[in-house]
């Protein structure tokens, strides 16, 4: 009897970002992206959080590949810290692959990884799997879909795509392919869901064109551009509007600077000779005759646009005779940064353009009439929803329902969870160990609930450190107990309640001789112990306390 095939997604259900999909088919594995996603309220001092691989490492042997749809960090950001356990060959496009690699040579693991470069068109053999690489259309060059072909059958997988009739570089999304395989016939269809929540079509990346252009043209004032890094078509854009109206271009920002290095180099921008500077060399210019391309569009605080509205970049300072534009949508969790950083531009003087309703970002993800088209060209015996936060996938199983495909053909997962299918039949049966891991610094999951737990403590309620110098020989206290705080109180500012912390460490230490109490352990819980319940009794708050013995 056939084998089932499974599908454990182990990242990219129920959240924005962190997308990976695990394909199971008998002895082989393949794996589809490998996302990073951004910590969340609550999660100080955390830089990133990748999928938990547990279950690819106790299978390491069995993968026969990573496929990646295209070169956002919600795909690619997690592949240097997946590689360092589980080493595998990466398949992936020109502008992919070269975005990986800037990651594997930060990581030095260039050596030690086997990158595969794949055009649009090209099917790959690996296990039981052979995965085609089709082209569709996103806010990033060179991003595709997969025809994942069993045993059993064809599983589509679309990545996160749109369709758009007009892009700026290259064709438009290969319909003709998506609908011969539809006729073929398509066992299961994975679709992206992040945009299942807007009607209608999603629009071109030229209305963005047009509008840089009205913004440019008649402007005496320097023009400075925040957009995504890795949307070279806004960039290139951006580029021909500059061009157009005689302006010089310099760019600031190492990811930026990285992206445009890259992809001209591939091609995929066309930069005409001489337009882009040095920085430093815009001092010499008219200001109206400059712009300026740089990171920011998130708010990121090491960003080129957040450093210059808090006076941090060192050659760049806003004023009145700036006009700036944010080309980008928030991320959920960035608004606020967003917002402040917009109100130091707009404290320095500087008109400031961000609006939605200026025409200035438009989504690389299919909204519900072109998320139809895509259920009408590949006519999935079944359907899963992915890449979306959980109302998103349960909007995308109504639209599924709307266009003819029955309730019982239709599974909303979760991450972790294993799908089996048959030619026949899809359910849910069983889990795997997934999840999430915390990277912080070079920390790679040695962060975890307890850490967080304490550090939002710290956050809220701030320190107390109590030193306690000992006699080594009776036990006595030496000197008079020290206080340290730490994000409670200004010491000098709260005299009268250092002095009653000291005379409640004084009465536990007391107590404890009176009961001939000399371990250390316990003295240190009760002097711990007095302490919280005076300061919850007297000012209402828990700061952590730890209390410290000196032997002498």
């Amino acid at each position: 009897m056939a084998s089932k095939l499974k599908i454990i997604p182990l990242g990219g259900l129920g959240e924005i970002g962190k997308n990976m999909t695990a394909f199971e088919y008998g002895r082989d594995i393949i794996l589809v992206d490998c996302g990073m996603g951004f910590p969340e309220e609550g999660m100080y001092g955390i830089d990133l959080v990748v999928p938990d691989i547990t279950y690819l490492k106790e299978n390491a042997g069995r993968i026969r590949g990573l496929f990646l749809t295209h070169g956002h960090e919600d795909h690619i950001g997690a592949v240097p810290y997946v590689l360092r356990a589980v080493n595998m060959p990466i398949y992936a496009t020109r502008m992919t692959a070269a975005l990986v690699n800037l990651k594997l040579e930060e990581h030095k693991l260039t050596d030690v990884v086997k990158m595969n470069t794949v055009e649009a068109g090209t099917t790959i053999k690996a296990g039981a799997f052979s995965v085609e690489f089709i082209h569709i259309n996103h806010s990033i060059a060179d991003a595709v879909a997969f025809a994942i072909h069993t045993p059993i059958g064809t599983v589509i997988h679309t990545g996160d795509f749109k369709i758009d009739v007009t892009p700026i570089h290259g064709e438009m999304i290969d319909l003709v392919r998506l609908g011969q395989l539809g006729r073929e016939g398509v066992l299961a269809l994975l679709a992206d869901s992040t945009n299942v929540e807007r009607p209608g079509h999603s629009e071109s990346e030229r209305i963005v064109g047009k509008r840089f252009e009205e913004l440019f043209n008649n402007c005496d004032k320097r023009i400075i551009v925040t957009t995504f890094a890795s949307n070279v078509h806004r960039i290139q854009q951006i580029i021909n509007a500059a061009e157009r109206t005689k302006r010089k271009v310099a760019v600031t920002g190492r990811s930026m600077e990285n992206v445009i290095r890259v992809s001209s180099e591939l091609g995929y921008m066309d930069i005409p000779e001489g337009i882009i500077v040095p920085i430093e060399k815009l001092k010499g210019l008219p200001r109206s005759k400059t712009v300026i391309i740089t990171t920011g569009s998130q708010g990121e605080e090491l960003s080129g646009l957040y450093r210059m509205a808090f006076d941090e970049h060192r050659q760049i300072d806003i004023g009145a005779d700036d006009r700036i534009i944010i080309s980008a949508s928030a991320i959920p969790g960035n608004e606020l940064t967003i917002s402040k950083m917009i109100d130091e531009l707009f404290a320095k003087g500087a008109e400031v353009i961000y609006n939605r309703q200026e025409n200035l970002h438009v989504s690389g993800h299919a909204c519900q009439e072109d998320l139809k088209m895509m259920l009408a060209l590949t006519k999935p015996r079944f359907f899963i929803p992915v890449h979306g936060e959980t109302r998103m996938l349960y909007k995308h199983a109504e639209l599924a329902k709307s266009m003819g495909i029955p309730s019982k053909n239709i599974v909303i997962s979760g991450i972790g969870h294993v799908i089996e299918l048959t030619q026949k039949s899809i359910r849910e049966n069983g889990a795997v160990t997934a999840g999430q891991v915390l990277v912080d610094g070079t920390g790679i999951g040695d962060v975890g609930a307890v850490v967080l737990r304490d550090r939002k403590h710290l956050a809220d309620e701030g320190m107390i450190v109590v030193i306690l110098t000992m006699s080594s020989e009776d036990g006595s206290i030496i000197t008079d107990p020290e206080i340290i705080t730490r994000g409670f109180v200004y010491i000098k500012e709260s005299d009268h309640l250092m002095d009653e912390l000291q005379r409640v460490v004084g009465e536990s230490l007391t107590s404890c001789r009176r009961h001939h109490i000399t371990d250390w352990a316990t003295i240190k819980g009760k002097v711990k112990t007095n302490l919280s319940g005076y300061l919850y009794k007297t000012t209402r708050r828990s700061p952590m306390i730890l209390p410290v013995i000196v032997e002498v």
